[in-house]
């Protein structure tokens, strides 16, 4: 009886199951790498409706982070400036500046009871996972840690994935990043060398008995 089909296809079964191992590898793969907060989030830097910047308020300036962030040492959440904060200056300051636009239509002539500035959030953690900002930089973990070197940014952008495991990271070995109280809020502070910093960080953690949570209910709640 004659054979229906030619030879070849006897191989085919076998290369249709290495070409399906082979695209599962390769969209595993692409999963593991685009689909992580490393790559889908650092460097996210949105468009702001005022476009703020961080570099003439801090660096030439001198402003402290809590001048405007001032919730941070006493609440889970940091806020945004309310737009009283920024017309503390701006009544004054750069008054007619089209760029502020925004703020003074917020503003109001005073009643602050205009369109509020809808700020586009940039850090942003999912809703099961519990942080508390006030617990972390009343321990001596700077604003640094997690943002980055916000003074040098013409425009915030996301610096760190601030996923879980970048935070179990910390969690596991605090004494990387814990600095004394008052230069928590310093973005140009750094320890003189790592061994500095470890020494240093050790001190702290057994003097503030700081023992922070690697297991999942410490921020899953």
């Amino acid at each position: 009886m004659a054979n229906f089909f030619p030879k070849w296809t006897n191989q085919l079964p076998w290369k249709v199951v290495v070409c399906v191992g082979v695209l599962g590898m390769a969209v595993t793969a692409g999963m593991t790498y685009y689909f992580t907060p490393k790559y889908t989030r650092v460097g996210y830097q949105p468009t702001q409706p005022v476009p703020f910047e961080h570099t003439i308020h801090v660096e030439q300036l001198g402003m402290d982070c809590r001048y405007c962030h001032s919730h941070v040492e006493v609440a889970a959440h940091s806020n945004v400036p309310e737009v009283q904060t920024c017309m503390s200056c701006h009544t004054q300051v750069k008054a007619e500046s089209p760029r502020l636009a925004a703020v003074r239509e917020a503003w109001n002539g005073g009643a602050a009871d205009g369109p509020p500035v809808n700020w586009v959030q940039v850090h942003k953690l999912p809703d099961y996972v519990y942080f508390n900002h006030a617990v972390h930089v009343n321990r001596g973990v700077s604003c640094f840690s997690c943002h980055g070197a916000v003074n040098e940014m013409k425009t915030v952008y996301q610096h760190e994935s601030q996923s879980m495991s970048w935070c179990l990271d910390c969690h596991r070995a605090p004494e990387n990043a814990l600095r004394p109280p008052d230069e928590v809020f310093n973005m140009n502070w750094k320890a003189g060398s790592v061994k500095e910093q470890r020494e240093m960080g050790l001190k702290f953690k057994e003097e503030w008995k700081v023992n922070p949570p690697t297991d999942c209910g410490g921020c899953h709640r």
